[in-house]
């Protein structure tokens, strides 16, 4: 007798430890089983199985613990024709998961018995394919994805930092974007400002912005402020967001963010670039602020125009801007909250001063 195939073999040893649940089954007790859709995202967009979790086959056993961490939950498993459903659910049995079973026919199966399905995008509320490498990481997942759809971020300047947190910001699907400046692009700004390009010369920045931010992602709604933010329109300008980001190039403006953000309980991104040199931190409600560690800015402190500023420093500390915000939003990792961060961009080293919250710090702590 021929050997068996070892395809066949491992389906059947599947089948007989996994177990399968028919359409009518899965209709009839859909309530108590918690759905997971292993297919990829290109087939997941012809359509789901309404409130089932997306989860491609190739991440399942990293993202399922993040969205599923009860190892006794009822879980059926679907794919395109219930093969892949049953590996992977033997697969899940090996890592504890013990009342999984595999969906018989797949989703096939189940549009041909005219059981209800619906667009992948409605079925989740996220567009799937957009977020999905942010969807299967375990500390953002679908619940942090509708945290940042859900946030309102400003930008206080549309230049080097904003551009570069604006993109950003922008790609990884943060809901709302105030952008504040009230300068016009001009041709120096092109080394760094990646918002903006030659044919927006002469525009205001937050238009030209807003242009990029729409091109890269059209389902985030952008508000802007033609406008220079100081200590007297801080409030009509901030109020409202949920995280503010310092893109700015002075310390008035950097204080005045700092300010507002400690007075009004929200969180603000702040950093500074000169050179090949920046510093950033991040401030917290309740947590030591800027000026709890600079009280004061110089008065001498020259300008990128008088000192020079490395475009791809702009670039870099922009996006950990736009990284700090989206850690803050979705409670991932730890921020730089009582961290000076130091970036020498010539040497490629980072160094951090560790600072306390100062009761005596002009913010108002």
């Amino acid at each position: 007798m021929a050997d068996q195939d070892p395809l066949a073999a491992l389906l059947a040893r599947a089948a007989d430890v996994v177990g399968e649940i028919s359409v009518a089954q899965l209709l009839e007790q859909r309530e108590l089983l918690t759905v997971v859709d292993v297919r990829e995202a290109v087939e997941t967009a012809d359509g789901a199985i309404a409130d089932a979790l997306l989860i491609p086959r190739g991440q399942l056993e990293f993202a399922l613990p993040s969205r599923v961490d009860d190892r006794e939950a009822d879980i059926v498993l679907v794919c395109a024709s219930g093969r892949r459903s049953l590996l992977a659910g033997l697969s899940l049995h090996e890592l504890g998961y013990h009342r999984v079973r595999s969906l018989t026919g797949g989703f096939e199966a189940w549009k041909q018995a005219g059981a209800p399905w619906v667009n992948q995008d409605v079925a989740t509320g996220i567009d799937e394919r957009r977020y999905q490498r942010h969807l299967v990481l375990p500390d953002i997942g679908h619940a942090g994805q509708e945290r940042l759809g859900a946030a309102r971020v400003a930008i206080v300047g549309a230049g080097g930092l904003g551009s570069a947190a604006a993109i950003y910001l922008a790609a990884a699907g943060v809901g709302r974007l105030v952008l504040i400046d009230d300068d016009v692009v001009s041709l120096s700004n092109l080394q760094r400002q990646v918002a903006h390009g030659t044919s927006d010369l002469g525009l205001a920045k937050v238009d030209s912005a807003a242009a990029t931010v729409a091109a890269i992602n059209p389902d985030v709604a952008v508000e802007t402020h033609r406008e220079r933010l100081r200590s007297h329109n801080v409030d009509r300008l901030l109020s409202g967001v949920d995280v503010a980001i310092d893109g700015s190039d002075n310390f008035d403006t950097t204080f005045a963010i700092n300010d507002f953000a400690v007075v009004a309980g929200i969180p603000a991104v702040l950093a500074a670039v000169l050179r090949f040199d920046a510093q950033l931190t991040t401030v917290l409600p309740g947590g030591p602020c800027y000026r709890c560690l600079i009280p004061s800015g110089p008065a001498d402190a020259p300008s990128c125009a008088e000192a020079g500023v490395m475009g791809a420093m702009v670039g870099i500390v922009g996006s950990w801007q736009a990284l700090e915000a989206i850690k803050v939003i979705t409670a991932a990792g730890e921020t730089l909250s009582g961290r000076l961060l130091i970036v020498d961009g010539l040497t490629s080293t980072c160094r951090e001063i560790r600072f306390d919250r100062d009761e005596a710090c002009p913010a108002g702590h």
